[in-house]
């Protein structure tokens, strides 16, 4: 049942059904640097679709705990389409995983480490009572802050040019692309479950500055771990002079957002669909090749 905080606010609903799509890549073309002459870069994408589904798998997990106290018969039809996107994008990178690892990029071991400490700090902790809902809350406004991020992200992946004019491989550039998609066409999914069951401005401020916190680490370690597990002689010595030159040139997100995005996301009217039409994640998933094969 939510509490009275959230009795003021409406759902908020953006007009379309939400559902998991049967999708279809092929990874054995995909060589380790798979954006050309783009090593650092190759890497910071690896995290965004090998890393971060760890935390998506907690998120669906924490969604689907909130399931039975969503009384909006819409909000919890988007709440299990949410749930089913989300094990899609988990099988869909384990694909991409499982190839990087055959062809010499040691991904596995790290994903572990992230997923037992994703389990470790997000998950259920087996509490019970009042102690039990009010973590729920807290979960879904941690969440609830790192899909913020996310489907930034994914409105930068669908608009930006630069890693096809590159020639980044169309398999990962489909992946990324789809994944980032789906993000936009599901941001206000978490937000407004946190807003039906707890909806409280002063958690969202604090679980909304927590998530930022987390998140930029995360990329920075991660990348950093990955660059440095490359097999390749001719990845260069310096990833932070790579990030710096990427960055500069627009080949992967400036990551200043996990910054910059805070205060539009605090204000106390903020709403996902504030982002903008989600014109061009629509039309990407109804041309998507993995999705139309």
């Amino acid at each position: 049942m939510a509490d009275s905080g959230a009795t003021t606010r409406s759902y908020q609903e953006e007009g379309h059904a939400i559902h998991a799509r049967d999708v279809h890549f092929d990874f054995s073309s995909v060589p380790m640097h798979y954006i050309p002459g783009e090593v650092l870069a190759t890497h910071v994408t690896n995290v965004m679709h090998l890393v971060l589904p760890e935390g998506e798998r907690a998120m669906a997990s924490c969604l689907a705990e909130a399931l039975p106290l969503i009384e909006d018969e819409r909000l919890r039809e988007e709440v299990a389409g949410f749930i089913g996107q989300e094990s899609m994008h988990a099988s869909s990178h384990e694909g991409a995983r499982t190839h990087l690892q055959s062809i010499g990029l040691d991904v596995e071991s790290y994903v572990a480490k992230v997923g037992w400490l994703v389990d470790r700090v997000l998950g259920d902790h087996g509490l019970t009572g009042r102690a039990k809902q009010e973590w729920l809350k807290e979960r879904l406004g941690l969440f609830a802050g790192m899909e913020h991020f996310t489907a930034v992200i994914g409105e930068w992946l669908l608009e930006s040019q630069v890693l096809e004019d590159l020639g980044m491989h169309p398999t990962m550039l489909d992946l990324v692309r789809w994944h980032g998609a789906e993000e936009v066409e599901h941001r206000s999914v978490v937000f407004d479950a946190y807003l039906h069951v707890d909806g409280g401005y002063a958690r969202r401020v604090r679980t909304g500055l927590l998530a930022s916190g987390l998140l930029l680490p995360l990329f920075v370690v991660s990348t950093a771990y990955l660059y440095r597990k490359d097999p390749s002689p001719a990845k260069g010595r310096s990833w932070a002079r790579q990030f710096v030159s990427a960055t500069a040139r627009g080949v992967i997100p400036n990551f200043v957002t996990f910054v910059t995005e805070m205060p539009r996301y605090l204000r106390p009217s903020f709403h996902p669909s504030q982002l903008g039409p989600m014109d061009n994640a629509l039309r990407y998933l109804a041309h998507s090749p993995a999705a139309r094969a």
